[in-house]
């Protein structure tokens, strides 16, 4: 029997005059929309996490300015035998860029319309969870 492994996955949350920015990613031969960030290294805390996937893949250099959301039920996950625990925060940086650039190959950041952003727009899960609640958040913000 295999031992059980977990995959801690960190996500940033950038809502800028209006839009929201999302990450477009080939993973195993499927296109995935999701937040940018990734996966937590060995030694390494959440928060360096973050700053460390928003730098190598984008350029940027973040502050993370409030937790959001962690995964409160299991999930298995799409790609091999662990559990996914996903932790969100929101992150801003200092400056904004007009493009942003991935970095890695078969990647695309973009900034998507807050009003486009849906559940529906995430393929996996726990995003198409925080999908649902920032959609209700950001309703909820601008009543």
């Amino acid at each position: 029997m295999q031992p059980k492994r977990f995959n801690i996955r960190v996500y940033g949350i950038w809502i800028h005059e209006g839009k929201i920015l999302v990450n477009e990613e080939l993973i195993r031969g499927r296109q995935i929309t999701k937040f940018p960030g990734g996966g937590l290294e060995w030694g390494e805390g959440i928060a360096d996490c973050l700053k460390r996937e928003w730098k190598e893949e984008l350029g940027l250099d973040i502050d993370i300015l409030d937790h959001f959301y962690t995964t409160d039920f299991f999930q298995l996950s799409a790609f091999d035998a662990s559990q996914v625990i996903s932790v969100y925060y929101f992150v801003a940086a200092p400056t904004v860029p007009e493009v942003i650039v991935n970095q890695l190959e078969n990647e695309r950041t973009f900034w998507l319309d807050i009003a486009q952003m849906h559940a529906g727009l995430f393929q996996l899960p726990i995003d198409r969870k925080v999908g649902e609640m920032l959609s209700r958040y950001v309703q909820s913000s601008l009543l």
